[in-house]
């Protein structure tokens, strides 16, 4: 759903507050945004900020009912049903299967994205003189910040060799009218877009487009596998694919629902970008990145700027990660068939711990699945992987702990080894490399160098279970 759908439809049930006190940019939004989180309350309108004319929006992402209607569904198991039959489609290895693989892929057909030679977000086009970033209410959060930046940015770049758009977030400072910083690491797409460029001596072109249809958005946010774009993915999210515009000034298509486009290129001259209270609850500190020149900025005729403040979680940006580890559970078995279940919890920032559990069948099996979730994309930098038996509920952490405590054997079951981390991971000894643990907390087998018989758990029988059942209510309990 687009964002002024979405707005309306979030009026008439009573979820999103339309703040017309005036509010600064500066430091204000980001606690009467806090606040409003954590009392899981409205998405929020501001109408004055700072006097400008353009809107500030925050919270959309604020509760699961909320996200729910981003992309039109009315629970996690009917949006499962959307990306479910994409993320588990086998090769075809017969006829039969060969036809029933064509039959998805003609399903999927109606949900590509579509190229469209008119778009909302090109009802304004300012250019040359005229434009003025500081016209957009883009937020300073914390009281450290270097400045005002862009949180919620989709930025659009395309591959120099093969043409192929990228889309993803990263935060943007604003350095002028005119210029912002890339804060893109090593590993995301459009660094490497850049990278490429560089080397063929071109000029990098990118856009950030603001205000996208929040299923967008988070589309931008997920560790996607090559060969699945992220346009592709907000198809599916939404059920119908997403429209996109060609940029007025450079060769990139844009979505077409955003609300405002940057239009511009990568400049090689760095800027010192940062100091930035990020998702991790600390300050990350100053470091050297590209600069973003705009050359042209176009707008919906009555643009609303869309964006987040992240910090000391839960915050909004705690329930995409939270989105993430449920969609992209069924691809994760499909590559891992070990895994029954995961839990990436949002305190430890989704990259800090993983608990996974198991059907477990032979010595080992524990240690294989750690490796492989450590091989698998995203899940790369993950610090700390332990893995349970499949009778575990790893998402009640009481049992994680009861588990946890009593499986495990620290110098039999556990396992350190050095590999990539989160770059904002601030205790690594060096940035983007350090320290790994994994913890086999299943019942172990004798060739595991258990000799002594592993205790069952004290449960009751089913027997007695169901002669409860049947009695309960005339016990008057």
């Amino acid at each position: 759903m687009d964002l002024k759908s979405l707005i309306s439809l979030w009026e008439k049930k009573g979820i999103l507050k339309r703040v017309r006190e005036r509010v600064s940019r500066d430091l204000e939004v980001t606690e009467i945004y806090q606040r409003v989180f954590h009392e899981k309350g409205p998405a929020l309108l501001f109408e004055n900020v700072d006097g400008l004319t353009i809107p500030l929006m925050i919270n959309i992402f604020g509760t699961w009912d909320r996200v729910w209607d981003v992309f039109g569904v009315s629970s996690e198991q009917e949006l499962l049903g959307r990306i479910e039959p994409l993320l588990t489609m086998e090769q075809p290895a017969g006829i039969l299967q060969k036809a029933q693989t064509l039959w998805k892929l003609k399903g999927l057909a109606g949900i590509f994205p579509r190229e469209v030679k008119k778009g909302p977000c090109q009802e304004t086009v300012i250019r040359g003189s005229e434009i003025d970033l500081e016209s957009i209410p883009v937020m300073k959060c914390w009281p450290e910040d270097a400045g005002r930046f862009i949180t919620f940015p989709v930025v659009v770049t395309k591959d120099p060799l093969s043409g192929k758009h990228n889309m993803g977030m990263y935060r943007m400072q604003v350095i002028d009218k005119t210029r912002t910083a890339m804060h893109w690491h090593p590993t995301k797409g459009g660094c490497l877009h850049y990278e490429r460029a560089k080397a063929l001596g071109k000029r990098l072109e990118a856009a950030c487009a603001l205000g996208c249809e929040p299923a967008v958005i988070y589309a931008a946010t997920a560790p996607l596998p090559p060969d699945i774009g992220e346009l592709l993915l907000a198809g599916l999210l939404m059920d119908r694919p997403v429209e996109t515009v060609k940029c007025t000034t450079i060769d990139i298509n844009v979505p077409a629902q955003s609300q405002i486009v940057l239009e511009g290129y990568i400049e090689e001259e760095p800027f010192m970008e940062g100091p930035f209270g990020d998702h991790t609850g600390y300050y990350t500190p100053a470091r050297s990145f590209p600069v973003f020149k705009v050359e042209a900025v176009t707008m919906n005729a009555s643009p609303v700027y869309v964006s987040t403040a992240v910090g000391w979680p839960p915050l909004e940006d705690s329930l995409l990660g939270k989105l993430t580890e449920r969609l992209f559970l069924p691809l994760m078995r499909f590559v891992i068939p070990d895994i029954q279940d995961i839990e990436i919890p949002e305190a430890g920032l989704f990259h800090n711990f993983v608990f996974v559990s198991i059907d477990k069948r032979y010595p080992g099996q524990a240690y294989k699945v750690m490796d492989s979730l450590w091989g698998l994309g995203q899940m790369s930098v993950s610090k700390v992987i332990v893995v349970f038996d499949k009778d575990v509920n790893i998402h009640d952490m009481s049992e994680v702990l009861f588990h946890l405590g009593n499986n495990i054997d620290p110098l039999r079951d556990v396992v350190l080894k050095k590999g990539p981390m989160d770059i904002l991971d601030h205790a690594s000894a060096e940035e983007g490399f350090g320290g790994k643990m994994g913890i086999d907390a299943t019942a172990k087998m004798k060739e595991e160098g258990h000799a002594r018989p592993w205790p069952k758990r004290a449960v009751m029988d089913a027997e007695t279970v169901k002669r409860i059942d049947g009695i309960w209510h005339s016990l008057g309990l």
